[in-house]
């Protein structure tokens, strides 16, 4: 990876017109980066372009209960009202940085009572006089700003607004895909129990049969204590699943900035495991610098912080302002502007700075040094875009190969349970035979329902990695606590 940065020159610094200046420290220009053509795994496929976009991916699930919890998600997450937050904080460091580029102007006024006497004699004052006097006046400043430095952290500001709103959107990508991840696990969880307790029903069943069986002197005692301990077995997983379901029930709960038993109701009635029924839109390895919001983030900081390589700069540079004064006194208010002393005062004032024992330059190596932190930190960004999307495309393909295997697998495994379990009620196949198949089956269809929610969480990671996030209006403009009184009032001392 190579970035380019440029110096700026100014010509004739000092014919130049105040109001236009120049800039100093180097201009910042968007870095480039070598990428791949296509993705390693996407075997020749194009990107198409779908009726559905990238960005509500999680409606390709089909699941109703789940569309409804990440739009409830996206307006109550406190990480999400945090992200807000700091694009109002932003904002306003932009709108403050803004201000210096104008000038300061701020009104005074005084009045005083005062006295004075000629003389004292015999202890008593001779000649004296009371008299009040009115003052008012008005004084401006204005920085020149001819060397750019108020303007780069105009721009600086700029940058580092934008980076926050790219924040925001990461922050909603992370979101929607920890919502879809653990819904799935919920939903995965709960399946696994529900057969935990199906196939303990039907175990139970056969640990009957056995009974029987053994009460008319044509099975062991063996078959009858084997068959109890393999039902005991099998329901010896639901408290397991159970815990891990309600486990991510409540992290969906918080996710939605609520009570972690908050969804409880709304998911006891299981619903199967959601699955995926399009394909996403992959596209190609450059669309990660322009769709992830995390790359964009990262490269609106390097923006912003090579901005700050010219406010550094700027203050070798000497710094030139205008400043005034009006005022005017009177011994009457009514006179102040009328029958007074009116004084003014213009002219402007040069800071040079002649010696700092290198602080100065000091400062710009350093603002130099932070530039090549958040270049790195964006390279970085960028080729964990590029691992993230690889290994989701990989991960999902190979589950959904497994995925087929293991159907067929539990098709096979549930015929023999079935045909094994005929065989023993008829005298035909011994009970170890039935005890194998019954064991066989419920790890087979385990490990299909395990699978699918694999499978959802791989769709959810290749959706995050490509940055398929929340497309909607965002208000970011309403504050988390509305302050009142916030004019002159007493102080409660609370």
């Amino acid at each position: 990876m190579k970035v380019i940065v440029r110096t700026a020159s100014c010509v004739a610094l000092l014919l130049t017109i105040p109001l236009t200046g120049c800039a100093v420290g180097p201009d910042y220009t968007r870095p480039t980066v070598q990428l791949p053509k296509a993705w390693s795994d996407a075997k020749g496929r194009q990107a198409t372009k779908d009726a559905m976009p990238l960005a509500q991916w999680w409606r390709r699930l089909n699941d109703p209960l789940l569309n409804s919890l990440i739009e409830e998600a996206v307006q109550g997450n406190l990480d999400v009202a945090a992200a807000k937050a700091r694009i109002r904080e932003a904002r306003a460091l932009q709108r403050q940085s803004v201000g210096a580029l104008f000038p300061q102007i701020s009104a005074s006024g005084s009045a005083t009572a005062n006295r004075s006497a000629a003389g004292v004699a015999s202890e008593s004052v001779v000649g004296a006089t009371s008299y009040n006097q009115f003052q008012s006046g008005f004084d401006s400043a204005w920085e020149l700003d001819l060397f750019g430095a108020n303007r780069r952290a105009v721009e600086a500001a700029a940058y580092n607004a934008a980076a926050s709103e790219d924040d925001l959107r990461a922050t909603l990508l992370t979101l929607i895909g920890d919502v879809a991840s653990y819904y799935a696990d919920a939903r995965g969880y709960q399946a696994r129990a529900a057969l935990a307790r199906r196939t303990a029903i039907s175990q139970r069943a056969t640990a009957a049969l056995t009974q029987k069986k053994l009460d008319a002197g044509s099975a062991s005692p063996v078959d009858t204590a084997k068959a109890v301990a393999q039902a005991a077995s099998t329901e010896a997983n639901v408290p397991t699943y159970e815990a891990s379901y309600k486990t991510a029930v409540h992290r969906l709960g918080v996710l939605l900035g609520r009570d972690p038993a908050t969804l409880a109701a709304r998911m006891a009635r299981a619903t199967p495991i959601p699955a995926p029924r399009l394909p996403l839109p992959t596209g190609i390895p450059a669309d990660v610098l322009t769709v992830r919001p995390d790359v964009r983030k990262a490269e609106r900081q390097l923006a912003q912080y090579t901005a700050k390589i010219g406010q550094a700069e700027a203050a070798l540079y000497p710094d030139v302002s205008l400043s005034g004064s009006v005022s005017t006194t009177a011994l009457k208010l009514g006179d102040l502007g009328k029958n007074s002393t009116i004084g003014w005062s213009v002219g402007p004032s040069v800071s040079v700075p002649i010696f700092n024992g290198g602080k100065l330059r000091a400062a710009v190596e350093v603002a130099q040094a932070q530039r090549d932190e958040y270049y790195v930190a964006w390279s970085s960004a960028v080729l964990t875009a590029l691992e993230d999307v690889e290994n989701a495309l990989v991960a999902l393909a190979q589950e959904q190969n497994r995925i087929r295997s293991l159907a067929e697998a539990a098709t096979r495994y549930g015929e023999a349970a079935r045909l094994s379990r005929s065989l023993y009620e008829s005298g035909s196949s011994s009970f170890l035979d039935v005890l194998d198949a019954e064991r066989s089956q419920f790890s087979a269809n385990d490990a299909l329902l395990q699978s699918r929610a694999s499978v959802a969480r791989d769709y959810v990671a290749l959706a995050k990695a490509l940055g398929g996030g929340w497309d909607g209006a965002i208000d970011s403009s309403t504050p988390e606590i509305i302050d009142t009184q916030m004019g002159p009032h007493l102080a409660t001392g609370q």
